[in-house]
């Protein structure tokens, strides 16, 4: 890849991730069923980039390699339960935006967890992500479903932080490809006794909508991700994989014509800036922290 084609790469990479909310929304299915077909797929896919297309040689895992793999696994699958649950509660722009919040729980995590020392940038950039999610809360009515649903978004959030942590311990000895791959398992194994009963009612086109979202927002993205950093500085991809919510959002906008109101968009603005800023001043990115950011969405 020449930095140019990486970047482009880097972008469609973000634009499928973002487009896991809007095949989840078009899938009737469970989100249970969802997470399990998405996780099945993805093993697929990350199998044949492996073979194929990846020059990583993969790594004897221990048992404490083990340990973390299906702790990461198990808090993945809670990640994308929670978040398909908001998108079918909420709709895609909310669930978007309220697991954007991942941030800000992993800086809060980073100081609980790892005792390091919080900096003002990170500061300001817990204060921006929670400003944004108020204003991106249309009313505080627990009865009501976008309120909810941003609730369960958040949670994926928060999920997705933990998730996170676990894979930048791990990161160091295991290749993200590797990791992914193992994590995907583990949650194919653990929705499939609930996904079980209900597969035989899943229609023909959402296995098309859950095929597309675990090949490629899943295993192509990641893929895409992956490779790209070969290239390309861990904080620029860490910029445009801050984009997701925008590409998310648009597609909403534009498929299913969830149109959001200004209070809205400028709390996502709030948000995505926050992240974006952050990105930009932090001086600890590396490629395989982004790169396993990247496996765990």
């Amino acid at each position: 890849m020449t930095p140019r084609t990486a970047l482009g790469a880097l972008h469609i990479g973000a634009l499928m991730f973002g487009l896991t909310g809007v095949f989840g929304k078009l899938a009737a299915a469970s989100p249970a069923v969802i997470v399990f077909g998405r996780a099945a797929f993805a093993v697929l896919a990350l199998a044949v980039f492996a073979r194929f297309a990846s020059q990583t040689r993969w790594q004897k895992l221990q048992a404490v390699d083990w340990r973390r793999l299906l702790l990461s696994g198990l808090l993945l699958a809670g990640h994308w339960v929670s978040f398909f649950i908001a998108v079918k509660v909420a709709g895609v722009a909310i669930a978007t935006l309220g697991f954007a919040s991942f941030p800000a729980f992993t800086v809060i995590l980073e100081g609980l967890i790892f005792r390091e020392r919080i900096r003002a940038n990170e500061i300001l950039l817990v204060v921006l992500v929670s400003v944004g999610l108020v204003l991106v809360t249309p009313d505080f009515d627990l009865a009501s479903g976008a309120t909810t649903g941003l609730l369960w978004a958040v949670g994926s959030g928060l999920l997705f932080a933990l998730l996170s942590l676990t894979n930048r311990a791990s990161s160091a000895r295991i290749p993200p490809v590797q990791a992914a791959l193992c994590q995907n398992v583990v949650v194919a194994l653990c929705l499939l006794p609930v996904a079980a009963p209900q597969l035989s009612e899943v229609r023909a086109i959402d296995w098309l909508w859950i095929g597309l979202l675990g090949v490629f927002c899943t295993g192509v993205a990641h893929s895409l991700f992956v490779a790209s950093l070969a290239v390309i500085k861990a904080r620029t991809a860490a910029v445009v994989f801050a984009l997701e919510p925008v590409y998310g959002i648009t597609m909403a906008w534009l498929l299913f014509n969830e149109n959001p109101t200004l209070r809205m968009l400028f709390g996502g603005a709030l948000i995505i800036v926050a992240i974006v800023v952050s990105s930009r001043l932090s001086g600890a990115s590396s490629k395989k922290t982004v790169a396993a950011e990247a496996a765990s969405h």
